[in-house]
């Protein structure tokens, strides 16, 4: 019942009413009461999740399985397998590759994987260093590092890289990703 349908119901007593003057108070109190108690139960109720802090995700604990995922993607360039390294792709990725065209989709981030591959000096062995996460459980972009050594352990090469991973099944898939060199 709204407020205007309260007053209407009001008037209409009220004015029918032979005993007006007698009775007004009482009636205004009795008027007065129902509109608050009508007021009250039609009030928006609080909304319990936005006044709720939302729990804050463990950036420190997703920094280390992302690192993790790091080093299993280092593990499989050094082992020198483009089957395990596309493994870490989502079928829809986008992989942006230095001095290459993005490669759209995981047959096609196979293929570039594989010419990547085979321009790798032999010996030669690359790690990832997980500089900075954000992001939430299910949407991280990560920021990085990344170093090649040659057979000899000497630095040939460093570089930087953004990956974007999305939680799939419980476990974090490349969705996106960019990466080039610090020099040339």
């Amino acid at each position: 019942m709204g407020g205007g349908f309260l007053f209407f119901l009001f008037l209409t007593f009220y004015t029918l009413n032979p005993m007006k003057s007698k009775q007004l108070p009482l009636v205004l109190a009795a008027f007065a009461a129902l509109f608050l108690f009508v007021a009250g139960c039609n009030a928006p109720k609080k909304n319990e999740d936005a006044t709720a802090e939302k729990a804050q995700p463990d950036m420190a604990q997703i920094k280390t399985e992302i690192q993790g995922r790091g080093s299993d993607w280092a593990a499989a360039v050094n082992a020198r397998d483009a089957n395990a390294i596309a493994a870490f792709y989502s079928d829809d990725a986008v992989s942006m590759a230095d001095d290459y065209p993005p490669a759209v989709g995981n047959a096609a981030i196979l293929e570039s994987l594989q010419a990547f591959l085979a321009e790798l000096p032999e010996g030669s062995t690359v790690s990832y260093d997980t500089q900075e996460v954000f992001g939430d459980e299910d949407l991280v972009t990560e920021i990085g590092r990344m170093t090649r050594k040659d057979a000899s352990g000497k630095v040939f090469y460093t570089g930087k890289y953004m990956t974007i991973w999305e939680k799939q099944d419980g476990v974090y898939m490349c969705i996106r990703d960019i990466y080039n060199d610090d020099q040339k």
